[in-house]
């Protein structure tokens, strides 16, 4: 049997007819850049997850760029986030002007450690940017008070967690910006690159609105510098039609993981860990192994395609060598790096197919 780890042309065909039709609407409009299918997708999301509004940006990493300005992180700030996260959080960081101050993550839930954050709090720092990594939500409780007790803003890069939920409240709703990607991999994927931030408030919204789009209100007048940024009318629509399948698809999910979970018996894998308060949506199914270089050429021969998320940290990257970080500064991230394998994790995955990889797992010795 053949497992690829990602197949976007099976998950085209399971909505075809909504597809297809969409793209012939948005075709037959003649409108393709910030109009009536952007707005009506900005309102279903934030209706989906209970917030006030929703900006559609260019990418997840520039809903990272602009909420950051909109929060006024400015030049020689800093901002502290994970040292495993995508380098893309890093370089929205980068963007903004400001210093990424890393922080090591805890072994068991991969997101950022809380007390290792505290200890970077200086009077530099102007926000924390959570990393909702494979789809956990990080423990945003503490995290908050860290926040609320220090003034800063929260951030959420949640790219990789549409749906996932703290004490029942969605993920991208806990901080004062909520990012989200709508890169074609993800929960809610587009057919193309797209992103969304969102907010409570009010000015906020008004503030990213005008830094999408060049500074420019609906009058075509220029208020301030700006960015171009829009999430395009043909995936604003698609994202739309698909909308209504992200709950269902995220249950999917989480019945992929409890198969596998149940499946994989091989002591030498350990599977990824939920905390008892968080919704997980498995964007990705991570598992950790010593051996793991060893384990993805087993589970090739056996036709098990895999991927690894993220084989280098951020602090080990080229482009960060300016951070003045070296190896062995933040253990965790670095172990898991060298641990950490993705195994296929998809909704139209069958159940055969999942137990087909967990008993490939098992096999290897």
């Amino acid at each position: 049997m053949q497992v690829s780890f990602k197949d976007l042309g099976r998950h085209y065909r399971s909505i075809q007819t909504d597809i297809d039709r969409t793209i012939a609407r948005v075709l037959a409009s003649g409108c393709y850049v910030m109009g009536r299918e952007l707005e009506r997708f900005e309102m279903e999301f934030a209706d989906y997850l209970g917030v006030g509004h929703a900006i559609g940006v260019g990418s997840g990493t520039e809903a990272l760029h602009l909420s950051l300005i909109a929060a006024g992180v400015s030049p020689g700030d800093e901002v502290i986030t994970a040292a495993n996260a995508g380098i893309s959080t890093l370089s929205a960081i980068f963007f903004a002007g400001a210093r990424p101050v890393l922080v090591d993550i805890d072994a068991s839930y991969f997101c950022m450690d809380i007390t290792q954050t505290a200890n970077r709090i200086s009077a530099r720092t102007a926000a924390i940017i959570p990393v909702h990594l494979h789809g956990h939500t990080c423990a945003m409780d503490d995290l908050q008070e860290l926040a609320d007790k220090y003034g800063l803003s929260i951030i959420e890069d949640a790219r990789q967690a549409h749906g996932a939920a703290y004490k029942g409240r969605k993920t991208g709703t806990l901080g004062a910006f909520g990012c989200f990607s709508f890169y074609p991999t993800r929960n809610l994927g587009s057919f193309g690159d797209g992103g969304m931030v969102v907010t409570r408030d009010t000015r906020q919204a008004e503030r990213l609105k005008l830094l999408r789009n060049h500074g420019q209100d609906e009058h075509a007048e220029n208020q301030g510098r700006g960015f171009t940024s829009r999430l395009d009318e043909m995936q604003a629509a698609l994202l739309s039609a698909q909308l209504p399948y992200l709950e269902t698809w995220n249950v999917r999910r989480r019945q992929i993981a409890a198969i596998y979970e149940h499946e994989i018996k091989n002591t030498r894998v350990k599977i990824p860990a939920q905390r008892a308060e968080v919704y997980h949506v498995y964007n990705h199914y991570a598992i950790r192994c010593a051996e793991r270089d060893r384990l993805r050429q087993h589970l090739t021969d056996y036709g098990v395609g895999t991927q690894i998320h993220y084989p280098l940290p951020c602090h080990l990257q080229k482009s960060c060598q300016e951070l003045g970080y070296s190896r062995g500064a933040f253990p965790v991230s670095e172990l898991h790096a060298a641990q950490t394998l993705s195994l296929p994790m998809y909704p139209e995955l069958s159940n055969d197919e999942v137990r087909f990889v967990a008993e490939v797992i098992n096999r290897f010795e």
